[in-house]
């Protein structure tokens, strides 16, 4: 990585650092004394509104995920980015190189959530500048890295075998969570059942376009023993740790605030993803021992 790049990659990663902590903070803790109140959406459907703070307009279903994507990224997502950008500027090693552009990745799926999702509001700047930069230093970190020298840090053998199928049922879980609603919906000639004010679901587009082939092209990649499946499954594994802590921090937001969440859901939508999660921690921590210190 040349050190121009690097000074921007560095750079980037300490403005994200900085957006972060302001979107998140302010979503968790800033108030106006607002209540809850129903609206009519553009479907004819009544929905709760949750009426305070920064999701003032979002309604009083999403506001606890958000709430939840919040805490998770501030008290476990940041520490993560904070420690692999001063790693990366201590010494530059393929090893920390990975780990940064990893965590960057994580970032750039989070600020695509909130950029594309959550209703219109004062920090509506910081979303964008959040989104944009975290594009755009994921961008310098893959193509700044040095792919051969990466596949010369395998020193050792990965449970390939385990990592496959891994994939496999990570890519065909996020199908499984949240294709029958939308497929329900088609068939019923509706819009989906908690779109309420929204337009579309993020998560959706983000989870079944991107993270589910991306899934399934790892269990390609990495068979050919290529740089850039690695960096793609180091990716991969950082986002679904981090969405097996988030999902039930997300849970706990939505049981506090008195929405019932039925047992189906929590195996289907939470359990699986939890499992994966502890899958990914084992596997991450497998690749990140057999990389050198290059």
């Amino acid at each position: 990585m040349k050190n121009n790049n690097v000074n921007v990659l560095h750079i980037l990663s300490f403005l994200i650092i900085i957006l972060s902590v302001v979107a998140t903070a302010t979503g968790l803790f800033y108030t106006t004394g607002g209540a809850p109140f129903d609206i009519i959406n553009q479907y004819g459907d009544s929905v709760k509104m949750y009426g305070d703070g920064i999701y003032a307009h979002d309604s009083f279903f999403r506001v606890p995920i958000f709430k939840g994507t919040d805490l998770t990224i501030l008290v476990v997502g940041v520490p993560m980015l904070a420690a692999a950008t001063l790693l990366d500027l201590k010494k530059k090693t393929v090893k920390r190189r990975i780990l940064l552009a990893s965590v960057i990745a994580l970032f750039l799926y989070y600020a695509s959530n909130i950029a594309f999702g959550v209703a219109y509001n004062s920090l509506h700047l910081v979303y964008i500048a959040l989104f944009s930069s975290s594009l755009f230093a994921l961008i310098i970190a893959m193509s700044g890295m040095d792919y051969s020298e990466l596949e010369k840090s395998i020193t050792n053998v990965l449970p390939y075998k385990g990592i496959y199928a891994f994939l496999a049922v990570t890519g065909i879980a996020l199908f499984i969570a949240w294709l029958p609603d939308i497929i329900s919906a088609l068939l019923a000639g509706r819009a989906l059942a908690m779109i309420e004010v929204y337009t579309t679901e993020p998560t959706y587009v983000l989870d079944m376009g991107i993270i589910s082939p991306l899934a399934f092209s790892c269990l390609f990649l990495p068979r050919k023993r290529e740089g850039l499946g690695y960096m793609l499954l180091s990716i991969l594994l950082i986002i679904c740790m981090v969405m097996g802590i988030m999902l039930p921090v997300q849970t706990v937001f939505q049981v506090a605030a008195g929405i019932a969440i039925p047992l189906p859901v929590l195996i289907t939508k939470i359990g699986i993803f939890v499992v994966l999660a502890v899958f990914a921690a084992y596997f991450e921590i497998r690749f990140m021992r057999i990389l050198q210190q290059r």
